[in-house]
């Protein structure tokens, strides 16, 4: 089976303009993640998909493999489906370039439940809260599943609401996807032709197309460290956690 790894990175961030090329103890952010997605020994092959000629200049300076792409994609995932119409496979895995402190045994999560299923369209991580303030905090999507680990919804408001109990643990979701081909192309063809679907709309979650278009996507749960930067504060969180490591 060949995977692809593909990070989206774009320059116009609403909340953190240039965030990809943020500073991370004398790296971009985006070098810290593409090192780890190198790690993944699964993946082929790894690139940057970005329609910004800042972020292709700086991987092609730090031996990045980068590819450009339109300026009209919505969507982190129509970025990674233009790249699956240039660059063929059995499988793309989509890393989001926000995510600096990923480990590749987390990416790899998003990979091997292929292995075991080969009926399986998508999968998507997710990590149990461990901090109360996460629940209430709407940056950050929480994932329902089914018995199964099949996703029902994502939201970003605090749900399941615990009416008789306060004893229940609630995930977040890890933006690591796999997609099979003919997955990525309905995504890609459905906002072509429709744009975002109704609730992905309202939620500004991109999975919840899938699921509204009754796609099973399985959810498979993490044990992970990472912080997702998109704030400021979130980019100083991630550099102090890399200077305790050592840095580079």
């Amino acid at each position: 089976m060949k995977i692809i790894g593909v990070i989206p990175a774009r320059y116009e961030s609403l909340r953190f303009p240039g965030k990809p090329l943020a500073d991370i103890c004398g790296k971009p952010m985006i070098w810290w993640v593409y090192q780890q997605c190198m790690k993944v020994q699964e993946m082929d092959e790894v690139y940057v998909a970005t329609d910004d000629v800042r972020i292709k200049q700086v991987c092609e300076e730090n031996d990045i493999r980068v590819i450009m792409t339109s300026t009209e994609h919505r969507t982190g995932t129509d970025r990674v489906g233009e790249v699956a119409e240039k660059i063929k496979a059995d499988l793309y895995v989509n890393i989001q370039g926000d995510e600096p402190l990923l480990e590749p045994d987390t990416i790899r999560a998003a990979i091997l439940p292929f292995y075991e299923d080969e009926q399986l369209q998508i999968t998507n991580l997710m990590t149990k809260i461990m901090n109360p303030v996460d629940v209430v905090n709407f940056t950050v999507p929480k994932v329902i599943t089914n018995k199964d680990n099949v996703g029902i919804y994502l939201t970003r408001s605090t749900a399941p609401y615990p009416k008789g109990s306060i004893g229940y643990d609630y995930y977040k979701q890890v933006c690591v996807y796999g997609f099979k081909p003919g997955a990525l192309r309905f995504f890609c063809d459905y906002g072509r032709k429709h744009g975002k679907a109704k609730v992905e709309q309202i939620e500004d979650i991109e999975i919840l197309r899938f699921i509204e278009n009754g796609y099973r996507v399985k959810y498979v749960e993490v044990s992970s460290e990472t912080v997702a930067v998109d704030t400021v504060n979130d980019l100083e969180k991630v550099r102090n956690i890399v200077k305790l490591r050592g840095g580079v």
